[in-house]
């Protein structure tokens, strides 16, 4: 008796310690979640402002993984009593309100991190989620193959389309064989072509970009990378069929624009898109790598800074904790976006859907008109 006194006792302990370390993150008492960084000093500079940042930002993280582990030895270790049952709720709660509150209010080097995680779906996963009867299309018919650009015919929703989309790769041995996601001027040649096939017989396109940016290697540039681009650039803003394009990663570069031009683009909540690297960036501007997340805030990459600036038409939650953490949510909710907006550009002519879409990019940038 005395030794399950003790256990008891015990038990209660960890409860009550568990317990006070949630109520602070309470709406009611939201100080340590909304913790704001420390005044700086007037002399302090926009580097070491942002480095105080994101060690509070670090210390949340840090703090929200510790109340997880202490709810689930809670979990573990509690009776089965309605009272440990309402409390454990209460707490689960709490806890998943402050990682809502903290996901929500990432900043743009944390989103980055994010659209690079290598666990984030990529176009295979999204083509065995939403679509049916997915029929591979390879080659450019002029040089070979590009295994780092997936293409092909598909059914989604009862409708024939056509798939283009970046694929990075898992482990060291596809990454290696898909190139990192980083196409070569067949892939994009190879692309376009899928999409001329497309506007042949009618079909809508359905493009996921996911790269670090174009292959800079002597061998693309020998056969022509910037040309292949421009083509793309060029054609892709003639197709005669809806492209709906959706950034769901790293949308990096000119190798993100050669299929970006479409008459829908969103972005995934956590994904980005920008010109540059924040690392290549700082390396220009500063001559200093080490400053890529001051970069990243500066180049306005993360998808709610893009919408603000009209480049894309709208933002796609992800699920809670990020893309990654769960690919069948991810994929419900990218569903929906992409049904409606084929089932309103399928009604338009096909003149009114090029003029509409040449105008989209003529206004990106008026910011001074």
């Amino acid at each position: 008796m005395r030794a399950l006194a003790r256990e008891r006792k015990a038990l209660e302990e960890r409860e009550n310690a568990a317990a006070s370390r949630a109520k602070p993150h309470s709406r009611l008492d939201s100080n340590l979640a909304h913790k704001a960084a420390p005044s700086p000093p007037a002399s302090a500079t926009s580097s070491q402002v942002a480095s105080a940042a994101r060690q509070i930002e670090r210390e949340r993280q840090s703090e929200i993984q510790a109340l997880e582990r202490d709810v689930a030895e809670l979990t573990r270790l509690s009776d089965p009593t309605k009272a440990t049952a309402a409390e454990l709720d209460r707490l689960r709660r709490e806890v998943a309100e402050l990682k809502a509150d903290f996901y929500a209010h990432l900043g743009s080097w944390q989103r980055l991190l994010l659209a690079r995680h290598p666990q984030r779906p990529y176009t295979e996963d999204f083509i065995r989620l939403l679509f049916e009867n997915f029929s591979e299309i390879h080659g450019d018919r002029s040089f070979g193959d590009d295994p780092a650009l997936i293409t092909g015919m598909a059914w989604f929703h009862g409708k024939p389309v056509m798939v283009v989309g970046s694929q990075k790769g898992r482990d060291t041995k596809q990454r290696v064989a898909r190139n990192f996601g980083q196409a070569k001027p067949e892939g994009y040649r190879k692309a376009l072509r899928a999409m001329q096939l497309a506007a042949k017989f009618r079909r809508p396109i359905i493009v996921f970009i996911d790269t670090p940016g174009a292959y800079p290697g002597i061998d693309a540039e020998e056969r022509g990378q910037a040309e292949a681009i421009a083509h793309n650039l060029r054609e892709m803003s003639r197709i005669a069929v809806p492209i709906i394009v959706t950034i769901t990663g790293e949308g990096g570069s000119g190798g993100a624009l050669a299929m970006a031009v479409g008459d829908r683009v969103f972005m995934l909540e956590n994904s980005i898109f920008s010109v540059i690297s924040p690392e290549g960036c700082a390396s220009i501007m500063w001559r200093d790598s080490t400053k890529a997340e001051l970069a990243a805030e500066a180049l306005k990459i993360t998808a709610p800074d893009l919408l603000e600036l009209k480049i894309i038409d709208a933002i796609v939650p992800e699920p809670e904790g990020g893309a990654h953490t769960d690919h069948v949510a991810a994929a419900k909710l990218l569903e929906p976006t992409l049904a409606r907006s084929l089932d309103e550009l399928s009604h338009l002519p096909a003149d009114q859907l090029v003029s509409r879409r040449y105008q989209k990019f003529r206004a990106m940038g008026q910011f001074f008109a």
